[in-house]
């Protein structure tokens, strides 16, 4: 018999969050608190079904209708509703008929998508991502055939963005090189971009003929849906060509419906029909077409009025909730333990926050206190609610004052 052609397949690490997560779920304490999975969870410390998504998925399966195969690139009121939230109605953009949009499986889908089509047209080009960033980032693009640098991006002396660093160390790539850009929310530090600065980067990618790539999984949950597509329209406004990957698990509460998108922005709409075609081939070849129910009740939110007004007061409550979160756990560690100021928790944005915390003291709240967070310190605000943030406040105290 031949030997097993597995047997030379090396040891794969596995992602740090899913193996917190599987810690996590291991754990018999009753007491054990998960700051680690990024999932929005309410007062009660349960993942909310959002009221504009029952109506929505109340009136479609009321229909009786059939789940029949969609489009590959998904449905037209989906792809308008995408559009629509990304780059604002009756954008230029849209106009002139430069960009286009391919329903995905989630936002992963989208980045994996994405990153075939550039593989395609540029196999040799670097992928550059943030230090630190989503650690599916990397997996990502190196899966895909590219080889990934990381550029500057944060600064823990500091509890910051390194701008500067950042952009020399992007001005100095070649031109084609691609560059994942997180629009708002930045995961895992928290720490945003401010418009000045947006302008600045964009100015600068599109001088040295860099390519965007930029991932959008929490609009709306920094500091709106129309500020928090900055990005993605200062890039549109350039005439540039760019790729965006939008997920809507969070803001929609629909996190095991996978419903995301791939937007493909080219210079001129022959060009958009070219990578397009791509684009759907590479779907094709991929997982076909893509899920129906998740995509029908983001469309039937994004299309309607009503449900979309409603959709939008309630992402409010969530976004307000997690600053809540934020200003009670700065107030209560800075009571807690004088002389150590938190004040930049309250300066970043979305679900998490790189609390300033050590992996030892990280790994002490985790053995003393059941209470699971990332090494790196970063923890889910969106987990914390006025049941569990004394604890977490008191935990916190303890492992910093009592090393």
């Amino acid at each position: 018999m031949t030997a097993s052609m597995f047997e030379a397949i090396q040891p794969v690490p596995i992602d740090p969050i899913i193996r917190l997560w599987e810690a996590v779920t291991q754990d018999p304490s009753p007491d054990k608190l998960n700051l680690v999975l990024g999932v929005y969870t309410d007062e009660q410390g349960r993942v909310p079904r959002l009221e504009a998504v029952r109506q929505a998925e109340q009136e479609w399966l009321a229909k009786g209708q059939p789940k029949t195969y969609r489009p590959i690139e998904g449905t037209k009121g989906y792809l308008v509703g995408v559009q629509t939230l990304l780059f604002g109605a009756n954008a230029p953009v849209l106009a002139d008929g430069r960009a286009v949009t391919l329903q995905s499986i989630g936002g992963t889908g989208a980045l994996k998508i994405g990153a075939d089509v550039l593989h395609s047209l540029r196999p040799g080009a670097k992928v550059a991502i943030s230090d630190p960033s989503w650690e599916n980032h990397r997996a990502l693009f190196q899966t895909a055939g590219f080889e990934v640098v990381s550029y500057p991006y944060y600064a823990a002396d500091r509890n910051g963005v390194r701008f500067d660093a950042m952009l020399d160390f992007l001005g100095s790539l070649p031109s084609g090189s691609i560059v994942v850009l997180h629009a708002c929310c930045h995961n895992p530090t928290g720490n945003d971009l401010t418009p000045p600065q947006w302008t600045a980067l964009a100015d600068l990618v599109c001088a040295r003929g860099l390519v965007p790539f930029v991932d959008i999984a929490y609009q709306g949950f920094g500091d709106g849906l129309e500020a928090d597509a900055l990005a993605v329209r200062l890039f549109a406004d350039r005439g540039v060509e760019f790729f965006i990957a939008s997920s809507f698990s969070k803001s929609f509460s629909l996190y095991g419906e996978r419903v995301g998108a791939l937007t493909i922005v080219a210079d001129n709409a022959a060009n958009r029909s070219k990578v397009e075609g791509l684009a759907k081939r590479l779907v094709r070849t991929n997982y076909s077409n893509p899920p129906t129910h998740g995509a029908v009740i983001v469309e039937a939110v994004l299309q309607s009025p009503q449900l979309r007004t409603s959709w939008e007061q309630e992402l409010a409550g969530m976004r307000d909730r997690i600053r809540a979160m934020r200003g009670q756990l700065v107030q209560g560690l800075e009571q807690k333990i004088p002389g150590r100021s938190f004040a930049f928790v309250n300066e970043q944005k979305g679900m998490f926050s790189y609390s300033g915390l050590s992996a030892a003291e990280v790994g002490r709240l985790r053995e003393r206190h059941r209470i699971y967070a990332v090494d790196t310190g970063r923890i889910c605000v969106a987990a914390l609610n006025n049941g569990n943030i004394e604890r977490v406040v008191t935990s916190i105290a303890d492992v910093v004052l009592h090393p």
